[in-house]
């Protein structure tokens, strides 16, 4: 379980293929309290440490994990939004994140918003997929490469977000343009909310 606030960078050092998985090893300050087995979010996607390598880590993340996400698209030197699993007795500064990436989604548009900036993401509109609860509602929640974000001017298949200077500069947001592909992890409350209904 995530916030969707986001620790870091880290950074892609290494790239392997083994048949249908790819395994990342990346780079971040705080690999020396990493574990085996502990959870990380990796632009949203909960990925398993399985290696740690000095002040390098390992992520593997199999076929199904690349058809839904970006990650197949990263490349050495890529910066990757990180954050570790939340703790029980914290503050949710953002929202029930799960880590569980729904689909993908293209920046469509960027504009100034004097001194923050709108982005504009587009996803494939799928009535289907709608009733079971994948959409965007006006001052809802949404996770966009792992960064808790509220929702403006949603349509049946984009929607703005209002990133911040600080988020700006603070996640990989500082590297999308009109093109980017971002994963997106839908409100779960609206994805009960939805199934509920269709009981």
């Amino acid at each position: 379980m995530f916030s969707g606030i986001i620790e870091e960078f880290a950074t892609v050092v290494a790239i392997r293929k083994d048949r249908g998985n790819i395994d990342f090893t990346l780079t971040c300050s705080f690999v020396d309290e990493l574990k085996i087995d502990q959870s990380v979010a990796h632009n949203g996607v909960c990925l398993t440490v399985v290696a740690i390598e000095g002040s390098n880590y390992v992520v593997t993340a199999m076929k199904e994990t690349l058809d839904r996400t970006n990650l197949g698209l990263l490349q050495v030197g890529d910066k990757v939004n990180v954050e570790r699993s939340m703790l029980m007795n914290g503050r949710l500064d953002g929202h029930i994140v799960q880590g569980h990436v729904d689909q993908t989604a293209r920046c469509i548009a960027m504009d100034d918003a004097d001194g923050s900036t709108y982005f504009t993401f587009e996803y494939p509109e799928n009535r289907e997929m709608a009733l079971k609860g994948y959409f965007t509602v006006d001052k809802g929640s949404v996770t966009v490469n792992g960064v808790s974000l509220t929702v403006c001017n949603p349509t049946s298949n984009t929607f703005q977000v209002a990133i911040i200077p600080y988020t700006f500069e603070h996640t990989n947001f500082c590297d999308i343009r009109v093109g980017s592909v971002v994963n997106l992890e839908f409100d779960i409350l609206g994805k009960y909310i939805a199934r509920l209904q269709q009981l």
